[in-house]
């Protein structure tokens, strides 16, 4: 699969996430019912954020948006801009610090 971000070069300028940039974000995070608990950075650098308490990967239950539309309900993920590619940030809510470590999908560990 590749990347929804073809023309986007990361890190970013300025250390900000780019006005317009897609990610798949889970629907609880973009209706503001829960905050983003996990964010993404996968290897393909696409963006993926999820409310770390439903499964993302049901049906229907993610879609792709500007990643604007997060950042307008919650400023406090505009610091992970920097995260790399293949790194996960997460946090237990919205008041509490991110932690970071590397992350690779599942089917892509070795055995």
């Amino acid at each position: 699969m590749g990347s929804m971000q073809p023309d986007v070069t990361w890190p970013f300028t300025d250390g900000a996430f780019p006005q317009d940039l897609p990610a798949i974000v889970q629907r609880t995070v973009v209706d503001g019912s829960h905050p983003a608990l996990m964010v993404i950075h996968d290897h393909e650098r696409d963006w993926l954020l999820a409310d770390g308490l439903h499964d993302p990967n049901a049906d229907g239950a993610s879609i792709v948006c500007h990643l604007d539309h997060v950042l307008s309900l919650d400023p406090s993920v505009a610091a992970l801009a920097s995260l790399p590619p293949g790194h996960i940030a997460e946090r237990v809510s919205r008041d509490e610090p991110w932690s970071i470590r590397s992350w690779t999908y599942e089917d892509e560990m070795p055995s």
